[in-house]
């Protein structure tokens, strides 16, 4: 071929037309395999790096098989976890079944006593108490220096208080008229003259008397059937008095001296205030009487008045200036008020402090007045009411209400009288209007001992309370240290039969809160009902009842009905004061229920079951031989180089792998208490699954985000080597249509060629 000679038109032809089919081969190729880049001698570059992109990118598929099976391993232990889930419920559902069933006991472990009069509302029973001694502050009498002890006699009255006014402006004597202005002629023979016409008492007037009114009245006195009823008329025609010391003075006409009214009326009606008289009214007549022991007021010839209290109460009287001027016992003047005063004063045998008429001691529930009067049935005082009775200075109702009269009482009087409250002493009432006082069995009355402090009794009624009205809790030394208490009180002696006071304990029960309980009124811890008293066993898992005879029961708990009250296992050991007092019964023993406990024994058969129902349950949960759930391990690698994993540790979760063990028929659900501990042990593994879950719900979560992120990450791969070997299929398809042309012109062109040799060769034939 070498030899052959081709001439330079045909020869540059045929190698345009090699040329052509050359690059034709290449653009069909392209088009052919769809790549611009087919092996490293098109472009090593771009032919190695996409090489290597492909390669990472059929590594990182290989893997997603793997993260599939991952998921699906996941997916069935989470399926494995809803199943146990769901039989753990049905496992509570038996153990709540077994809590509703009747208790597995008949008889419950208890013991009793028998509490006298106690009752569900307060168990402290029936009481015997004795009487306790309280004791007040000192008296002290009116000694000078005010520290000479007070006893028994001494007097609750003081030393009559006197005051002497000036000579009356008008007239002389007790005949002075309190109206009129004329010269009359006295019963007595000498001349009656009346008071200065502005100091004359004019209708409607009043003085004020320790609290009583003396009213003026022009004109002459009502008739007797005329009064008001419970008042009376005095001898002399000129009061009507309503004999508690309230009185009208009558001034009478100016017709004869004997319808006046002089200031000896005056001072009668102010003496029938004080008390220093008393009036006994009879079918409306007033008989007025000087009271025992007592000074009446009076004015001395000369025209001096003079005003004198009682010994029980101070003497104050308020009324129009110029009537107590006229009379000579003020220096005031006008038509306004004026007060006199007249105090008492104590001695070596009085109180040091005087008692104010009218005071009051409520001594438990029951009332001692205190009453400015002599003693009712005494000489010259009203007689006793009808229902009361007197004894000394004290008058009372048979009922522990008693009035004490300052006139004449004493300390003594005072204390029979707290005692008759207390029932200390007991009052009966006679027909003559005196009481014959008892000192109740057993009891000491009250007395003041030698330090003049009073030691009252509190008597087993109730305890001591003691308040007053007045200064009466200060004059008894009753109002404290301080003086300013305004109650006095002492307890009584608590007796045998009652359990106030006492303590009842319960060492620890079954593993509850030891129980220390102090009966009592119920305030300050202490226990009174039966409410209370469950509230204090209920941490010990105990309960008590008590029925209508006062028998007092503690019982086990439902949940420890299985349990021995005392016993070395449970504990519960009784003890305190109580049991000193009250004999409690020996701990019975629990007896069983044979219905219950066989309804309880079938519940434990259905609970094992559903224990091996969770013990397959955990084996079956496997996914193409991995199973999460019985203790095997996942490793899931997420890229070609294996640095990055993830190790998911399986774990052993059949029945004891959850802490839930068999139960045993008799051992367990025999009681609340058992059932319980089952039931804390469900909630337990139902807490440990939901736990669980959550852990596989994350790496699952983890795994498929990975897995959706390789399945990005390959296309990105496969994107990046297309764009570096892919072949543009429109330049190609151009080329190839370019070269064809190309070709065919070539063709023509050597045929050509060929053509104008062949004509050289006719030229040589």
């Amino acid at each position: 071929m070498s030899g052959i000679v081709l001439s330079a038109s045909v020869r540059q032809n045929l190698l345009s037309l090699q040329s052509t089919a050359d690059l034709l081969a290449t653009t069909q190729n392209r088009l052919s395999t769809g790549k611009s880049v087919n092996s490293a001698l098109d472009n090593p570059t771009n032919f190695f790096t996409a090489q290597s992109l492909d390669n990472r990118a059929s590594d990182i598929n290989n893997l997603l098989d793997g993260i599939a099976n991952g998921v699906q391993v996941l997916q069935a232990a989470n399926t494995g976890l809803t199943s146990l889930q769901k039989l753990i419920d049905s496992a509570k559902s038996i153990a709540n079944q077994a809590l509703q069933t009747t208790v597995g006991y008949s008889t419950k472990s208890n013991v009793s006593t028998t509490i006298a009069g106690a009752t569900a509302a307060d168990l402290r029973g029936t009481t015997s108490f004795a009487s306790a001694t309280a004791s007040s502050n000192v008296l002290y009498n009116g000694t000078a220096g005010g520290t000479t002890a007070a006893n028994g006699t001494t007097t609750l009255g003081a030393t009559i208080g006197a005051f002497t006014g000036t000579a009356a402006t008008t007239g002389a004597g007790g005949t002075t008229l309190l109206g009129g202005t004329i010269t009359l002629i006295a019963t007595n023979g000498t001349s009656a003259s009346g008071l200065a016409g502005v100091a004359q008492p004019a209708d409607g007037d009043t003085l004020t008397v320790n609290g009583k009114t003396i009213t003026f009245r022009a004109g002459l006195a009502p008739a007797t059937t005329a009064l008001p009823a419970g008042s009376g008329l005095s001898a002399n025609g000129h009061l009507v008095t309503d004999g508690s010391g309230n009185t009208t003075v009558y001034l009478g006409s100016t017709g004869t001296a004997s319808t006046l009214a002089t200031a000896d009326d005056l001072l009668t009606a102010i003496d029938l205030a004080s008390g220093v008289d008393t009036a006994s009214i009879t079918a409306g007549a007033a008989t007025i009487t000087n009271s025992v022991n007592q000074t009446p007021s009076s004015i001395a010839g000369t025209g001096k008045v003079t005003l004198q209290s009682s010994t029980g109460a101070d003497l104050s009287v308020t009324g129009k200036a110029d009537l107590l001027n006229a009379l000579g016992l003020t220096t005031s003047s006008g038509a306004g008020n004026a007060t006199i005063n007249v105090a008492r004063t104590t001695s070596a045998a009085s109180l040091g402090a005087t008692i104010t008429d009218g005071s009051t001691l409520n001594v438990d529930g029951h009332v001692i007045t205190f009453k400015n009067a002599p003693t009712p049935g005494s000489t010259g005082a009203p007689a006793v009411p009808s229902g009361y009775g007197s004894s000394g200075a004290v008058v009372t109702d048979g009922n522990g209400n008693s009035t004490v009269y300052l006139q004449s009482g004493t300390v003594n009087d005072v204390l029979k009288a707290i005692d008759l409250a207390t029932g200390v002493q007991t009052a009966t009432i006679n027909a003559n209007g005196t009481a014959t006082l008892a000192t109740a069995t057993g009891q000491s009355n009250s007395t003041i001992n030698t330090s003049g402090q009073l030691k009252i009794s509190t008597g087993i009624n109730a305890d001591l309370s003691i308040t007053g009205t007045g200064n009466a809790l200060n004059v008894f030394g009753l109002a404290g240290n301080t003086g300013t208490a305004t109650a006095f009180a002492a307890s009584r002696t608590s007796g045998v039969g009652g359990i106030a006071g006492k303590t009842l304990t319960f060492s620890s029960f079954n593993g509850g809160t030891a129980v220390n309980v102090t009966f009592g009124d119920g305030t300050n811890g202490t226990v009174k009902t039966l409410d209370q008293l469950n509230t204090k066993l209920q941490a010990n898992n105990l309960a008590a009842t008590i029925d209508a005879n006062g028998l007092l029961t503690i019982t086990a708990s439902n949940d420890y009905a299985s349990s021995t009250l005392g016993s070395i296992a449970a504990g519960g050991v009784i003890g305190g004061t109580l049991t000193s007092a009250l004999t409690f019964s020996t701990a019975s023993n629990p007896v069983q229920d044979g219905v219950a406990q066989t309804a309880r024994a079938n519940l434990v058969s259905q609970y094992n079951n559903i224990l091996n129902q969770i013990d397959t349950t955990s084996q079956d949960s496997s996914f193409n031989g991995v199973n999460l759930l019985n203790g095997d391990q996942l490793k899931l690698v997420f890229d070609e180089t294996g640095k990055s994993s993830l190790n998911i540790t399986g774990v052993t979760y059949n029945s004891k792998g959850l802490g839930l063990a068999s139960l045993t028929v008799g051992v367990d659900f025999i009681d609340n208490a058992a059932a319980n501990r089952v039931l804390t042990n469900l909630n337990a593994a139902s807490s440990t699954l939901r736990s669980e879950a959550s852990s596989l719900g994350s790496n699952l979560s983890v795994v498929q985000i990975r897995q959706d992120f390789n399945k990005n990450l390959i296309n990105v791969l496969q994107t990046g080597s297309s764009n570096l070997t892919l072949a543009d299929t429109n330049v190609e398809a151009a080329n190839s249509q370019a070269l064809s042309t190309r070709q065919s012109i070539a063709v023509s062109a050597l045929s050509l060629a060929n053509t104008s040799q062949q004509s050289v060769l006719q030229l040589l034939r």
